[in-house]
């Protein structure tokens, strides 16, 4: 697939997020929220955290269970230390990535490696597969300089985290649900496109600046689904000014959804079993945080 798009997709609405307290009590906008999962299947949540309170993020995500879907924390600036029940640690820091499939069963922890400044980043829920939710835990961190990254002839700055663009391959890859993660940087007056499977939900998140997609500005803080519409073959964003934003795609798996707290599976049953092993000690059993 090439980066030439020709019919452009639009805007289909615009979310604010919600301003929500999770782990130990950090602040967090809430940008996918529940509502949102079938509409953009196959992601399941995106936080949005940022600030420069240390009271905002000290306390931090303590030792908690997930099962059934794969989180990718993304760390635009500050220090998290990961630690998990399959042995797995690694510090997060400026640029930085952390992939995690949690599969059958993990027990992890993320906890600021800082006392002070800013403490700024994403963090995205990407459903897995039916055939996958039961499969091994994974985990790899990616350090910032280890994100493939590319400079366009107009001077826009991409970070591949997920799927490709423009030839230059990102650091992860999967196979059902095809993902595309870019953190896209554009100087005033620039422009930038992005060609995009027909069948992927997508949506862009702003959180510097504003940018426009065809005749719709999308400012600082805001999530822009993108329309699913017949025929088109990608997303042209353009910024007057200075502005950064994260662009997300992915293949629906059009699966049923059931969701209790840290646990996605397809049925309710599933969801008895995963609070029943975690109860009982067999979640995230490989080791012990």
């Amino acid at each position: 697939m090439t980066d030439q798009v020709s019919s452009p997709r639009g805007v289909e609405r615009i979310i604010s997020g919600q301003a929500v307290m999770d782990g130990a009590g950090v602040k967090i906008n809430r940008v996918l929220t529940q509502p949102l999962q079938r509409r953009l299947d196959p992601f399941l949540m995106l936080d949005n955290f940022g600030s420069d309170q240390a009271n905002d993020y000290i306390a931090g995500f303590p030792s908690h269970p997930h099962r059934g879907f794969e989180t990718v924390t993304y760390m635009l600036e500050g220090r998290m230390r990961h630690k998990d029940s399959a042995g797995n640690e690694g510090l997060l820091t400026n640029g930085g990535v952390q992939w995690m499939t949690a599969g059958r069963g993990v027990i992890h922890s993320e906890m600021p490696e800082q006392e002070e400044g800013v403490m700024e980043g994403f963090q995205l829920w990407l459903n897995l597969p039916a055939k996958d939710k039961m499969r091994a835990p994974w985990y790899r961190d990616f350090n910032g300089a280890d994100v493939p990254a590319f400079t366009t002839a107009d001077g826009v700055e991409v970070k591949v985290i997920a799927g490709s663009s423009h030839g230059v391959a990102g650091a992860v890859q999967r196979e059902v649900t095809e993902p595309i993660y870019l953190d896209i940087h554009l100087p005033a007056g620039a422009s930038f496109s992005q060609a995009l499977p027909e069948g992927h939900n997508a949506f862009i998140f702003t959180y510097r600046g504003e940018v426009n997609v065809g005749d719709k500005a999308v400012a600082s803080g805001r999530m822009a689904i993108l329309a699913n519409t017949a025929g088109a073959d990608g997303v042209t964003v353009h910024a007057e000014q200075a502005s950064r934003l994260i662009l997300v795609a992915g293949q629906p798996l059009n699966e049923p959804i059931a969701q209790y707290g840290p646990f996605v599976m397809n049925t309710q049953a599933e969801i008895f079993a995963a609070v029943e092993d975690f109860r009982a000690g067999k979640l995230g059993e490989e080791a012990h945080v």
